[in-house]
């Protein structure tokens, strides 16, 4: 047995011992290439698509800046599976090992995670290679080109999906409900009997086909994947598992803060109450521990980024010594990133970390807009709202084919990048094959429609 798997063993029995609930986690070391390989794709194996390669150059470039260092990569699921950097040091990963602990903790107990674990009903790492070679027998089929095309339709709308809704959605119902028979008052029954006022009952026409969509539909990916006129079945397939493995990911984007708090917190005490480990190991343990904890993002070099793992760090630590830690758990199961900020993050913790909202003017000067703790809490969260995507959603499917969406400004609260709406129309009216049409506010709160 390795020095690492002897480490590794003895902080899992202490985790039990302190009450952590988990599902089994599989380790495993992987080299520095695969690592950020899983790291901008986002899962060991996942559909081939361009847009992942350009990302992996921007990773590449960031770590050779030092801005950015891979320790680990951990997917949720019965079992957990964690990669971790064979180029840690031995205290590095041993930190990591415990890190990996409490995210699986927060995984299995998280009410989001396991409402998402159970719709998602089996192993995500299993399910996506399954897309890929799916995908893969497409190209093979079609050739590459006509699949690209469809996966930049859908990796274009990857958040636009109804995350209160379930993975498996039955089609609209073809008929629209018919109207419930009017009630007879004593009044209307003799108001009926009045000379005149009685007008013959209009034939009957039958059932009225429903509209489709009978009502504004956010879930993009689902709604094109079961309507569009001329899809075939596998851009079909490709729409859904793009919408599945979206899904999937959504309590990792919504529950970041507290995820990440929540994995430091136990790795720092883990590391704490592990006399099992020696002294110079804790020591660079805990270095590795500071780094990682720090108030400000890897490579930040003003306060204008927030650290994740700092911010729920501390506001864990609040929690925990001002209200123990079974109220901590509690708080665990039950919130999002949503409520733990605006409930738990106070005047007090909003000080400690000097957060504040900026604003950039002309000359790209950089000034302090608001130290309003409200304000602080909304600049947090502004990014999180509806997954990070612009609220669209469609609203009409025309006798013609054609295909209406509608911005929802209203609500959305922060407008809409026309160059980029545009691009992704055109995306949209590929796979739709019929003109589509986008009704939103320009910068002028004034209405315009783009067109494709």
């Amino acid at each position: 047995m390795t020095e690492l798997a002897r480490y590794a063993e003895g902080i899992e029995a202490l985790a039990q011992r302190l009450g952590l609930d988990y599902y089994p986690v599989d380790f495993e070391l992987a080299p520095a290439s695969l690592m950020t390989e899983i790291a901008v794709y986002g899962l060991p194996i996942r559909m081939p698509h361009w847009s992942f390669g350009v990302r992996y150059i921007h990773q590449l470039v960031r770590q050779s800046m030092g801005h950015s260092k891979i320790f680990e990569v951990m997917f949720p699921g019965d079992p957990c599976r964690a990669f971790l950097m064979d180029g840690n040091s031995l205290a590095e990963n041993s930190l990591v090992t415990a890190h990996v602990l409490g995210h699986a903790d927060f995984a299995k107990n998280n009410q989001l995670f396991a409402r998402f674990h159970r719709m998602a009903g089996g192993n995500i790492v299993e399910k996506a290679a399954a897309h890929a070679r799916r995908i893969q027998l497409a190209i093979e089929a079609v050739g590459v080109e006509r699949v690209e095309a469809v996966l930049d339709a859908a990796l274009a709308l990857e958040s636009h999906v109804d995350v209160d809704g379930e993975l498996h959605r039955s089609p609209y119902p073809e008929f629209a409900k018919e109207k419930s028979q009017k009630v007879e008052t004593p009044f209307g029954k003799r108001f009926s009997q009045l000379p005149g006022a009685q007008e013959p009952a209009p034939p009957a026409l039958g059932p009225v086909r429903a509209a489709v969509p009978p009502h504004p539909e956010y879930d993009l990916l689902w709604f094109i994947a079961s309507y569009a006129p001329e899809l075939e079945q596998w851009e079909r397939d490709i729409f859904l598992a793009v919408r599945a493995e979206s899904l999937y990911f959504y309590p990792v984007f919504a529950c970041q803060i507290m995820n990440e708090g929540w994995a430091s917190y136990w790795h720092a005490r883990l590391l704490r109450e592990a006399d099992f480990l020696p002294q110079p190991l804790y020591l660079a343990a805990l270095k590795a521990h500071s780094d990682v904890v720090r108030p400000f993002a890897s490579g930040e070099q003003t306060a204008l980024g927030i650290n994740p793992y700092h911010l729920g760090f501390t506001i864990w630590e609040h929690i925990v010594e001002r209200h123990g830690l079974e109220r901590a758990r509690e708080v665990c199961r039950e919130e999002d990133d949503f409520g733990f900020i605006r409930n738990w993050l106070d005047r007090e913790l909003a000080e400690k970390s000097g957060l504040f909202v900026y604003e950039t003017r002309p000359g790209d000067e950089i000034r302090v807009a608001s130290r309003s703790l409200e304000a602080v809490r909304e600049a947090i969260l502004a990014p999180k709202f509806n997954f990070g995507a612009p609220r669209v959603a469609a609203v009409e499917m025309r006798h013609d084919g054609s295909l209406v969406l509608a911005h929802d400004a209203a609500s959305d609260g922060r407008g809409l990048d026309l160059a980029r709406a545009k691009t992704v129309l055109e995306y949209v009216r590929r796979v739709w094959r019929r003109p589509v049409r986008l009704n939103t506010l320009n910068d002028r709160a004034e209405p315009i429609e783009l067109a494709a």
